[in-house]
């Protein structure tokens, strides 16, 4: 508000004036004082009369009162009201709409509110939903929009009118956002927000899937938890169910429980495993016990509106399969096992490369003939000298492999060759297997391709195994150097660690129970790599227990760069799958969960992400594309073409532009127009028009643009109070809108004008001075003072 001032406009009369004053005062004291009475009554007619006399007396120096106001016609003022489904909803006890209130209100003709704005600013009238426009009349709102797009429309006026005179908006809304967060992204920039909240905090019965949040883990039994959170208003005490159903439309689960107290959101939370990789959409469904399944009419009497009653859910397993590498010295049971628990896998190819021989660098005995190869390798066909392993060469028996080429030469020596795996599995091999060239590219596996890695506790493993002081032991998760002399008993028994329990991939059962019984019925194991101890960072997932009850790390794992490595120490992990009931199928369980874990956040050469645009509004999408050559550096000439497939079946096909800011990354924008699932399949070619990587890369996403409208149907009033708060303005009801029009001019605005009126000019002074004289007359009157 601004304030005025007080000022004398004929500062010369001062002194006569004061002179005026102080004889008036000196002959009513002498006056009062020959009357001889006193008491409340005579000060009082006294104190009327010198304030009436002084009233008198600043009319010789003619005050004025100063201030400034609003220019008349120089400053904008907008008036902004939403047009979107939400404010369609009637509230409790409410005959009509919070639209109809709010155009009622504002084509009210005349309104006496707008005309006093008018005559102060010049007013301009918008309407937002997914985007906001201008409108001559608000006879034109419909109601209709399909988004909220508040924070887009007040960033947008922000920029359209930077730099010019606005002195306010005015703020027609409930508060409801569809694009992005609860909140203001940018305040700094805006002028004074007047919000009227449209809707009372009382809607009519309805229930409204508020939040839905879809999170992954490696737990075999359940790898995707679904998880939705509902508003339940008007259905206190009854039962609610949630459905989740197929894109075939069939039920796969469904939930009931009681709705709490209003307020009291409810929370259903649903475990499935898809039966296929890739992208999968789902269908989760929300409605009374006593309306189930009903979403016509029928229900939409009962409800305040049946569109937040459903969402389209999407869950993207991946692509696979993920190619692992198991390099062993010898071969041993582990392989066995883990090869039997990873060929029901169809995510994951293991590839493996066992040592049957180790090479004989010193004296062997040879042939007659002078012959050099190994006999193991004579009389096979196509034999050829040159080709066939020799005395001073490991053997080597490759399995699983695709084709010839991979991995003749043995383990890879370049980036290109290593970097095509996910993971690599080191087990029973010492370190003079490898090169210090190639440890140091599995180094860079891991901390730049983001590859897993994991070694296995065979008898030529980590400090047997000599990694101690090479690139190896930095991206281990534990020390390599001599440990402490104390030995553990014979035999030890595995233990989850506090960190183990909180991870899905290392347990086996839903609950606590069922795994403490799991645990007790594994074998005692009796080999075991001691280390001195644990990396920082590093998290210790299981522990053994020793017969003196000292515990020692045995499952270890650890980030380290783009990727993650782990430690499994305990040497004979094949005891558990002897010992083991053969309908007990826990240890490839184990296996497959801990090679998944050890893959699933490994790049790939493409990867799809699509997302809200945060630029543009809420109803487009930005599909994100990261291409990465064959050494996985970003890859800037390549031509990438998105092919956008509706919920009707039509497909767009979209030329993706390379970003400015992010080496190989590649954007495309779309814009859905149905509600429903949408799949985006990315073609990924370079500068000679060969194929990147995995063509066909595919993501998904849905579009419910009503319910993401109707997520709440109470009017987000924090929101609102927050905007008001953060750009200088305040909250106003419908009910205060003449008071706060009138308001208007005297609070600060960029462009003012200073005016100046006369007090003594105002009839009220004037009457004030003789009330007051005429005050002391009666008094004196009624009580017979002279």
């Amino acid at each position: 508000m601004l304030i005025a001032t007080l000022t004398l406009g004929a500062p010369r009369w001062l002194l006569l004036a004061i002179l005026v004053f102080a004889a008036g005062v000196v002959v009513l004291a002498l006056g009062y004082r020959r009357s001889g009475r006193f008491g409340p009554l005579v000060w009082t007619a006294a104190l009327l009369k010198v304030v009436g006399l002084a009233a008198l007396a600043a009319a010789l120096i003619d005050p004025l009162w100063t201030g400034t106001r609003a220019k008349p016609g120089a400053n904008l003022f907008l008036l902004l009201t939403d047009n979107s489904q939400s404010m369609t909803i009637r509230d409790r006890g409410s005959q009509i709409s919070r639209g109809d209130e709010v155009r009622n209100e504002l084509t009210t003709d005349p309104s006496p509110w707008q005309i006093r704005l008018e005559q102060s600013f010049d007013v301009r009238r918008y309407a937002f939903d997914s985007r906001i426009r201008s409108v001559s009349v608000f006879q034109e709102l419909e109601f209709d929009g399909q988004a909220s797009s508040l924070n887009a429309t007040l960033r947008m006026i922000g920029e359209r009118f930077r730099g010019r005179p606005i002195a306010g908006v005015l703020l027609f809304t409930d508060g409801n956002t569809t694009d992005g967060p609860d909140g203001l992204t940018n305040a700094l920039d805006l002028p004074p927000i007047y919000p009227v909240v449209c809707g009372g905090d009382e809607p009519a019965r309805d229930l409204g899937i508020a939040a839905v949040a879809v999170s992954q883990t490696a737990f075999e039994d359940a790898p995707v938890t679904i998880r939705a959170d509902v508003q339940a208003l008007g259905f206190a005490r009854e039962p609610v169910v949630a459905q989740l159903l197929d894109e075939s439309g069939m039920k796969l689960v469904e939930e009931t429980q009681q709705a709490g107290e209003p307020g009291q959101p409810l929370t259903f939370r649903f475990r499935l495993q898809p039966k296929v990789p890739g992208v999968s959409f789902y269908k989760l469904r929300v409605s009374s016990a006593k309306e189930l399944g009903q979403f016509d009419d029928a229900a939409r009497a009962t409800e305040a509106t049946v569109e937040n009653n459903q969402r389209t859910v999407v869950v993207d397993r991946g692509r696979g399969p993920h190619h692992v590498l198991y390099v062993s010295g010898r071969p041993n049971w582990e392989f066995k096992f883990l090869r039997r628990a990873l060929d029901e896998d169809q995510q994951v190819r293991l590839v493996g490369m066992i040592r049957v021989a180790s090479r004989e660098p010193k004296f062997s005995f040879r042939a007659g003939s002078g012959d050099a190869t190994n006999p193991l390798f004579r009389g096979f066909k196509n034999e050829k000298g040159d080709d066939t392993e020799r005395y001073d060469q490991p053997v080597l028996v490759r399995l699983n492999t695709l084709d010839e080429s991979e991995l003749r030469d043995g383990f890879p020596r370049t980036r290109e060759d290593l970097y095509a795996y996910h993971a690599v599995i080191i087990d029973d091999l010492e370190a003079a297997f490898f090169t210090h060239e190639q440890m140091a590219l599995l180094r860079r596996f891991v901390s730049e391709r983001g590859g897993g890695f994991l070694m296995l506790g065979g008898q030529e493993s980590f400090r047997q195994g000599k990694y101690e002081r090479t690139p190896v032991e930095e991206l281990l998760p534990v020390y390599l150097d001599r440990p402490p002399e104390s030995r553990p008993g014979q035999d030890v028994r595995l233990k989850l660690s506090r960190e183990g329990w909180l991870e899905p991939w290392v347990r086996l059962r839903s609950n606590e129970p069922d795994e403490n019984h799991r645990i007790g019925q594994m074998p005692e194991f009796q080999s075991l790599n001691r280390v001195r101890a644990v990396k920082p960072g590093a998290s210790v997932l299981a522990n053994v227990v020793a017969d003196d009850g000292a515990m020692h790390p045995a499952m270890v794992a650890q980030r380290f760069g783009q990727g993650r490595s782990a430690a499994i120490l305990i040497g004979d992990m094949w005891r558990w799958g002897m010992r083991q009931d053969p309908e007990d199928r826990d240890l490839e369980k184990s296996w497959r969960q801990t090679v998944r874990w050890l893959v699933s956040d490994v790049p790939e050469r493409v990867e799809v992400r699509v997302e809200p645009s945060p630029d543009a509004p809420s109803e487009l999408v930005k599909i994100t594309t990261r291409v990465r050559n064959e050494v996985y550096e970003p890859q800037d000439n390549a031509t990438v073409t998105a092919t956008v497939r509706a919920p009707n079946g039509q497909t767009v096909r979209i030329e993706a532009e390379p970003s400015l800011n992010e080496a190989g990354t590649y954007q495309a924008v779309y814009a859905p127009r149905q509600s429903g699932a949408y799949r985006a399949e990315v073609t990924v070619s370079d500068d000679q028009g060969r194929t990147t990587g995995s063509p066909g890369t595919t993501a998904g996403w849905a579009s419910d643009p009503a319910a993401d409208e109707f997520r709440l149907i109470t009017p987000n009033r924090k929101l609102l109070e927050d905007l008001a708060a953060k750009t200088g303005g305040e909250m106003v009801s419908l009910d205060q809108l003449e008071s706060f029009a009138a308001s208007l001019p005297s609070r600060q605005a960029p462009i003012t004008e200073q005016w100046t009126y006369p007090l003594w000019h105002r009839a009220s002074v004037f009457l004030f001075a003789v009330a007051c004289l005429i005050g002391e007359w009666g008094l004196r009157r009624w009580k017979g003072l002279p």
